[in-house]
C-alpha cells in the first residue's frame, strides 16, 4: 500500500520495500550515512504507514484505561505516554503512544499490527459509550529528528495564533498545534523513536508532499535529509527503544524488556487487561534483555545464539553495526544471573562463534543542554 510520499521517496532514488503491508523506503543512500546524519544534523521520515486511531466518547478515557497499561485518566491534555495494549495473560498485542486530547484520546500503533489493534478495541469498545475512530488514510504522518529538527520547523512555522505553540516550546512527550507550512492546527509532537531530539507531525495526507518538499528546502542548509527505515531501526537499536516482533511480541512479556516504565503499578488500574499477569511477571522475573557489544567480523542478526561454553543462554532480538559507537551491537534474552555488564559470552551463527560482551542499555543517549 502506498503512503501520501510513496512518489517522492521514489523521485528521491529510495529503494523501496514491503514493511507491515506498505511500501516504504529502505535507504536512500548507504544506510550507516544516513544514520549518522541524524545523529550529527537531521533527518525526515515518512512515518505515514503507522496506525493513527481516535477514541472519542464520554467514555474514551475510561475505555483507554481498560485497554492500556499506562494510566490515561491522570494525563493532562496535551500529554503523552508509552504503554502497550495486552491481553488477559499479560502478553502484548502491541506497544502504542497515547495522547490526551481535550475531546479525545489519540493512539499511534504499529503499522503491522494496526487492523489487529482496532478490532481488540471495537471488541472492548462494545462495553463502553466510545467509539474507536481510525484516520492512517486521511492523516499523514512525518517525523523530523535530529540536532537541526527546531531550526529547521520553526522556519516553516507560524505560532502567532492564540492557540499556536513554537515548536521549541513543546515539552518532551508532549504535543501542541501550529500552523506548519501554511496549513492550520497541525499537530506536533515531541517524543523521537531515534534518541535524538525532534518531532512528529501530523497533517492532511493530501498536503503531505508539499509539505514533505518543503520541510526538506528548508532543513537543506542545515543538512537535513529523507532518511529511510533501514537508519531508523538502527537508530532506535542505539537508543534501545523497543521494536515489535524483536523486544517484544505476544510471546515476550513487556517486563523482561524493560518496559515497566510504561505500566501504571503504582496505582491498581482495576479492571486493566493483563494487570494481575504483568505483576506476576515483575515479581518472577525469568529473563532480561541486555545489550551485547562485539568487535568480531559477523554483525548480530535476529535468532543468533548466545553461548556460554556449551549451553545457549539466550538469542540476539536485535542487531547492527553502530556508526555511532564504532562497533557491532545487539540486544538479547538472558538470564537474570548473566546481566550484569561486563559478562562475557558468545555470539554462535552456523557453527561459528565470536566473543560478546553484556552491557548496559541504551548504547547511546544525546548531550544534553
Amino acid at each position: 500500500k502506498p503512503t501520501p510520499l510513496t512518489a517522492a521517496h521514489e523521485a528521491l532514488g529510495a529503494r523501496m520495500v514491503d514493511f507491515g503491508g506498505w511500501n516504504m523506503p529502505l535507504q536512500y543512500g548507504p544506510i550507516l550515512d544516513e544514520v549518522r546524519c541524524v545523529r550529527e544534523r537531521g533527518g525526515l521520515f515518512d512515518l505515514s504507514h503507522m496506525g493513527r486511531f481516535e477514541l472519542r466518547g464520554e467514555q474514551a478515557v475510561e475505555l483507554a484505561d481498560r485497554l492500556f497499561t499506562n494510566r490515561v485518566a491522570s494525563m493532562k491534555v496535551g500529554q503523552i505516554r508509552y504503554g502497550l495494549l495486552c491481553r488477559e495473560n499479560g502478553m502484548p498485542l502491541d506497544d502504542v503512544l497515547v495522547y490526551r486530547g481535550a475531546d479525545e484520546v489519540s493512539v499511534v500503533v504499529n503499522a503491522s499490527n494496526a487492523d489487529r489493534d482496532a478490532e481488540w478495541i471495537r471488541q472492548h469498545a462494545a462495553e463502553f459509550d466510545a467509539q474507536l475512530h481510525v484516520h492512517t488514510d486521511e492523516i499523514a504522518m512525518l517525523a523530523l529528528q535530529g540536532p537541526v529538527s527546531v531550526a529547521t520547523l520553526e522556519s516553516c512555522t507560524d505560532s502567532s495564533g492564540e492557540n499556536d505553540t513554537a515548536p521549541g516550546d513543546v515539552g518532551y512527550y508532549r504535543f501542541a498545534t501550529a500552523t506548519v507550512c501554511g496549513i492550520p492546527d497541525v499537530r506536533m509532537s515531541r517524543t523521537g523513536y531515534t534518541g535524538e531530539d525532534g518531532f512528529e507531525l501530523y497533517l492532511p495526507a493530501d498536503q503531505a508532499e508539499r509539505v514533505w518538499g518543503e520541510l526538506l528546502a528548508a532543513g537543506k542548509p542545515h543538512g537535513l535529509e529523507p532518511i529511510g527505515l533501514g537508519a531508523r531501526d538502527t537508530l532506535r537499536l542505539e537508543a534501545a527503544m523497543p521494536l515489535y516482533g524483536h523486544e517484544i511480541s505476544d510471546e515476550l512479556d513487556p517486563i523482561q524488556a524493560g518496559l515497566s516504565f510504561g505500566i501504571s503499578f503504582h496505582k491498581k488500574k482495576v479492571g486493566t487487561l493483563g494487570f494481575e499477569a504483568l505483576k506476576a511477571f515483575r515479581d518472577a522475573p525469568t529473563r532480561q534483555l541486555v545489550g551485547l557489544t562485539t568487535p568480531g567480523p559477523r554483525v548480530p542478526r535476529q535468532g543468533h545464539s548466545v553461548m556460554q561454553g556449551d549451553q545457549a543462554v539466550g538469542q540476539v532480538c536485535s542487531g547492527s553495526v553502530s556508526p555511532t559507537l564504532g562497533t557491532n551491537i545487539a540486544t538479547a534474552y538472558v538470564p537474570p544471573a548473566l546481566a550484569e555488564p561486563g559478562t562475557e559470552l558468545e555470539l554462535e551463527h552456523r557453527g561459528k562463534r565470536q566473543p560478546v560482551t553484556v552491557r548496559e542499555l541504551p548504547f547511546y543517549s544525546r548531550p544534553r543542554d
